[in-house]
């Protein structure tokens, strides 16, 4: 029987992107659940742009992870061990486990899982977190009506694919922005997006101007910097632009603004910032409505998964910054 428990921990606060000595690889004995708690073997990591912002100290819209904490993430596993009365040995269930290879619970946040309806790392990214915030961002900040053009930036990334699919759904012309040519292709092959901007090659503003000729009338960004500079210049009257991430500027020492921001008031546009967390009552409601398109072959979910270890961890995250992931990227624990 496995007696160590690896994890990782944050050694220190980046400066820029994260390097190995930022992060600190422990072993500890697995705990023993107590009364009311019950012991996760973690089988897959949720690998998360959020994660850079978790590292840094400040206020936000969640604490950050401490120095010497084991670092925050998303994960689904099996429960190994239980003196709960609401979880029972061999369950599947998702929580907030950490980057480590076993967790005690107690319950609190944690959800049982079906790897019968989807697989298993569906629930880190369709049927998860990036669902969640795809869904309620779209639909409740974005409010696209049939007809109206949806721009989406980080469009072939776990939370992008799934906005641009809702959108099409609700009967809306769908533009991508991705880098290079395979995501592009893919944008529009694979997810059913009408057309796909690919940023390491084509003028963006010039693209926007073919695919969006009448304007944007509802602009989910993911990218920040030059990417929402360049679409907040294509804002069709009373645009909603929903602020979701700014993957280009996490790492970035001197983080840029919007200089196009006055299009918002000549445009009568919104910019609202979007938080999945505040959602939370209401994450029941877009599971069942995401998992009721993935069964009737309307929804495509792909997750990138990466089999390792969780000393993988730090490599793995980087990859999201190098642009390297389709889809939502996951961790597999292959030997925990």
């Amino acid at each position: 029987m496995t007696t160590a428990n690896r994890q990782v921990r944050l050694a220190a606060r980046p400066v820029g992107e994260p390097r190995p000595t930022d992060w600190e690889h422990v072993e500890e004995p697995v705990g023993e659940p107590g009364d009311g708690e019950f012991l996760v073997r973690v089988r897959y990591l949720s690998i998360d742009p959020a994660m850079r912002g978790w590292m840094n100290a400040g206020r936000s819209y969640i604490r950050p992870v401490e120095i010497g904490e084991v670092m925050r993430a998303g994960a689904v596993g099996e429960v190994t061990a239980s003196r709960h009365p609401g979880f029972a040995v061999g369950d599947q269930v998702s929580g907030t486990f950490g980057v480590q290879e076993y967790c005690v619970c107690d319950g609190r946040g944690v959800i049982k899982v079906d790897p019968e309806t989807a697989p298993l790392p569906t629930y880190l990214g369709t049927l998860g977190m990036s669902g969640m915030t795809a869904y309620f961002g779209l639909i409740d900040i974005g409010r696209p009506e049939p007809g109206q053009t949806v721009v989406v930036s980080g469009a072939a990334g776990a939370v992008g694919s799934i906005v641009g699919q809702v959108a099409k759904i609700l009967g809306c012309r769908v533009v991508g922005i991705a880098g290079g040519e395979r995501k592009c292709r893919m944008l529009v092959e694979e997810f059913g997006f009408d057309a796909a901007i690919d940023y390491q090659s084509q003028d963006i503003r010039k693209a926007l101007r073919e695919h969006a000729p009448d304007g944007v009338d509802v602009y989910f960004d993911n990218v920040g910097g030059d990417i929402l500079d360049a679409v907040l210049g294509r804002l069709a009257r009373g645009a909603r632009v929903v602020i979701c991430g700014a993957i280009s500027q996490y790492n970035s020492t001197e983080p840029k603004g919007p200089a196009n921001y006055l299009s918002l008031l000549v445009n009568r546009a919104t910019m609202t910032g979007m938080v999945v967390f505040d959602y939370a009552d209401r994450y029941p409601e877009g599971v069942a409505q995401l998992a009721t398109w993935l069964a009737e072959g309307r929804l495509t979910s792909l997750e990138d998964v990466v089999s390792g270890s969780v000393t993988d961890f730090p490599d793995t995250l980087m990859r999201l910054f190098r642009g390297e992931n389709h889809g939502k990227l996951v961790l597999e624990i292959a030997d925990a």
